[in-house]
């Protein structure tokens, strides 16, 4: 039998609703205590209606000084204290001037002692009193304060991240955007309306897979490769087979999670400056494996490389070649920032380009299954959807790329 879970609601949650509950139970709690005290001193029980009327006074008192602490708080610390002190003054003289006057008109007084007396005697007792009310609601107000403005803070940082990702996501390179519509206009020039109709299709599903994922979101491996196939189609219409593709996915890895969006950059890099620089073009490969607890995918291609001074500080570079022409790696910090604000230091992101030629960038993540995303969702019970990575079974899935129909090239 599946068992809700219970999740505590936290005692402020209700504010006016703990200050009832605080007031019922210290007042209630005062007047047992000297309920008590007065039976074991062998007072007549008519002592008890006066310690009623005591506490009914005590608890008026109260909520009036609420709501003048209420006000005093918002002030500046020196007019909060000054006041509060004028007022518990005041409030205390009222609270034992009305238990001196009930003392008195009910006879329980002792005998040989004037009003006088009998007030500057009680006036101490219930000073402590309301004094010790007076400090827990500063000392509770002040904690909810400091409560409310971590809650507050922690919810800026989290806009902050979340707009942060949403920046780093939606970085579309306009040159693609110019390049494709580009293209299509001069296919309908050409009046080649069926490739020009193709590559439109592909560029509409392409933006939508884009807009469509949140910020901040995350997507299987197999729909990302999806998405980049969407990509890769388009620029596979500009560049015919200048560019090969290769995907070589295994089926463990194809369910797990990782950020929405992070591979594009990284085969847009490889367009840019692998296969267009050079006339032949390039192959870029896309690899995606289970190692150990962890994801690891990697984005090589074929073309010239990058030069050392071509890397911003700070990316972990690899055995640079010359060859490669100038890139700003602004795509490059781009997937580091966005790994940095999702995993922090639980990734590792790597580009390497050898002597030889060609570049690749290694990304590892912790891995995350679709059953794992769903169990921090609370969608699924915990008991049978333990996700574990295991070796695959099957060799890994190697898909190249089908041609479309070719379209002008574009620069």
């Amino acid at each position: 039998m599946a068992v809700l879970p219970i999740r505590p609601t936290p005692f402020f949650a209700n504010k006016n609703q703990a200050f009832w509950n605080l007031q019922l139970a210290g007042w209630g709690g005062a007047t047992m205590l000297r309920a008590m005290s007065a039976l074991a001193n062998g007072f007549p029980l008519d002592r008890l209606v006066i310690n009623l009327i005591s506490t009914i006074t005590g608890f008026s008192i109260s909520l009036i000084l609420a709501v003048i602490y209420s006000q005093l708080i918002k002030q500046r610390p020196i007019i909060t204290w000054g006041a509060t002190a004028l007022v518990l003054g005041v409030a205390t003289g009222v609270y034992a001037f009305i238990d001196s006057w009930v003392l008195e008109v009910a006879g329980a007084a002792s005998s040989g002692s004037n009003f006088a007396n009998l007030f500057v005697g009680i006036y101490f007792i219930d000073l402590v009193l309301l004094g010790a009310w007076s400090a827990l609601y500063y000392a509770i107000n002040f904690f909810l304060q400091v409560e409310e403005q971590a809650d507050r803070l922690e919810r800026l940082e989290a806009q902050a991240t979340s707009a942060q990702l949403a920046m780093l996501r939606y970085q579309l390179n306009p040159h693609f955007l110019f390049n494709t519509l580009n293209s299509i206009s001069t296919l309908v020039l050409l009046k080649q309306s069926e490739t020009a109709n193709a590559m439109l299709t592909r560029l509409s599903s392409f933006l939508r897979h884009t807009l469509v994922t949140q910020p901040g979101g995350k997507v299987t491996v197999a729909q990302e490769v999806e998405t980049l196939k969407l990509y890769l189609g388009i620029e596979q219409m500009r560049f015919e087979e200048r560019l090969r593709t290769t995907f070589r996915i295994e089926p463990d890895a194809a369910g797990a999670q990782l950020p929405a969006m992070l591979l594009q950059p990284l085969v847009e890099n490889a367009i840019k400056y692998g296969v267009s620089p050079q006339e032949e073009g390039a192959e870029i490969a896309i690899v995606a494996q289970i190692v150990g607890p962890r994801l690891r995918v990697t984005v090589s291609d074929t073309g010239p490389g990058m030069t050392m001074n071509s890397i911003e500080d700070g990316l972990p570079a690899v055995r640079p070649t010359h060859a490669r022409r100038d890139s700003t790696g602004v795509g490059l910090a781009n997937i580091r920032d966005r790994l940095a604000q999702a995993y922090s230091e639980e990734h590792r992101f790597e580009i390497r380009s050898p002597e030889s030629g060609g570049f690749s960038v290694l990304i590892e993540l912790p891995y995350e299954g679709e059953e794992t995303e769903a169990l921090s969702e609370g969608q699924v019970a915990p008991a049978q959807q333990a996700v574990i990575p295991q070796k695959p079974s099957a060799p890994p899935a190697v898909i190249h790329s089908q041609l479309p129909p070719k379209a002008p090239q574009t620069t």
